[in-house]
């Protein structure tokens, strides 16, 4: 049985381990607005997780789906249409996903 004395030490530089890293970006931050790098870095990378998130979940999603792939089409349609038109983010992504689970859900997609 480990004694009292190592677990309480052993909890304590796991508190110390996960504050650090939770405090680092705040520390950094005076440091990593001002790097060329990490602005190049938030212009780009944020498109390009999207990107892979939304390839990723077609393919899984579409290739799971017995009807086939309609309700992601359609529902990322609307998400292109939607951005392109009102440019609000939050208003896309709540109408696509509304849409996806609406005809996931509904029995009639595989007919179109």
């Amino acid at each position: 049985m480990i004694s009292t004395t190592y677990a309480l030490s052993a909890l304590a530089a796991m508190a110390l381990v996960t504050f650090g890293l939770r405090a680092l970006p705040f520390l950094a931050a005076r440091w990593l607005q001002n790097n060329p790098l990490v602005q190049q870095l938030g212009r780009f990378l944020p498109l390009a997780i999207m990107t892979l998130l939304l390839l990723h979940t077609l393919v899984g999603h579409a290739r799971d789906n017995p009807s086939g792939p309609w309700a992601e089409g359609v529902a990322v349609a609307v998400v292109v249409a939607l951005q392109w038109w009102r440019k609000q983010p939050l208003l896309s992504i709540l109408t696509g996903t509304a849409l996806y689970v609406l005809l996931r859900n509904a029995g009639w997609v595989g007919h179109l």
